[in-house]
């Protein structure tokens, strides 16, 4: 690739918006958009997603497991949404939250962010809860290829304080994914990597002073996060943020201009 995912990310955001949508074909949406709920339905419900608002979306995220429950076929189905999406001008964030350790996180990184699979996206979503470092074989490689990364730090459901707001040597465990992101930004000089926070969040117990990558933030729409309450929450860094809706775009299909009728409400973030 010719330039970093951040700097394609900012191009593309200037020119149609940050809101990120999510393809997340669920067994009820793919039902009520008049489809059977088989392969064949997954694949006219997520492409046909990607055709009707491709041209006027800068990020897609698709989300692997939507998938992967079909076996192969799904699999084949992903790789032709990713393919679309790249054929719409737009940017992938392939939401697969992998995370392991040695060799097998080097073969994570490579079957989504080499570019020699049909599997490769622009980004993809790792979970860094077996160390920060775990994540070295993805980070290089990312940095490599021009890809990004967006590591889990706050998630809005409710378990995942239990871990995410464990105080270890005087730091939230999320506080330190925010610095450890932090450095390696600074070092790159890329800012491929980038965070998840939930946008149903009441409070972030985050100090995000300094932080330059881009903030993934699910849960706009159906799961009751609101554009408008971003400001409030994310405070400095809200210029940062790629406010994520999946189930309030969807569920406006399968009419084209129902579709961005749905994007144009959600399109205003501060």
């Amino acid at each position: 690739m010719n330039s970093s995912y951040r700097a394609r990310l900012d191009q593309l955001t200037r020119e149609r918006g940050n809101l990120c949508v999510g393809v997340d074909p669920h067994e009820t949406l793919v039902g009520s958009w008049g489809f059977d709920y088989d392969v064949k339905g997954l694949e006219r419900v997520s492409r046909g997603l990607i055709e009707a608002i491709g041209d006027r979306v800068a990020v897609f995220k698709p989300q692997a497991a939507f998938f992967e429950c079909f076996g192969a076929a799904g699999v084949q189905v992903l790789a032709r949404v990713l393919h679309d999406i790249k054929q719409a001008g737009a940017l992938s964030i392939l939401d697969v939250k992998r995370g392991d350790i040695g060799s097998t996180m080097t073969a994570y990184a490579s079957a989504y962010l080499s570019g020699r699979t049909d599997l490769s996206a622009d980004a993809i979503t790792l979970s860094p809860f077996l160390g920060f470092g775990s994540l070295a074989p993805a980070v290089e490689l990312a940095h490599q290829t021009g890809r990004g990364i967006y590591v889990l730090c706050r998630t809005s459901n409710p378990e995942g304080s239990e871990v995410q707001q464990a105080v270890y040597e005087g730091r939230t465990i999320a506080q330190q994914i925010v610095d450890a992101a932090h450095e390696t930004n600074q070092r790159s000089g890329q800012d491929a990597i980038g965070l998840v926070i939930g946008g149903t969040l009441l409070q972030l117990n985050l100090d995000l002073q300094g932080f330059s990558g881009s903030i993934l933030v699910p849960g706009i729409g159906a799961q009751g996060g609101t554009v408008e309450g971003l400001e409030s929450l994310f405070g400095v860094a809200t210029r940062q943020l790629l406010p994520s809706a999946s189930r309030e775009v969807m569920k406006a299909g399968p009419q084209p201009e129902a579709l961005r009728l749905a994007i144009d409400r959600l399109s205003d973030c501060p």
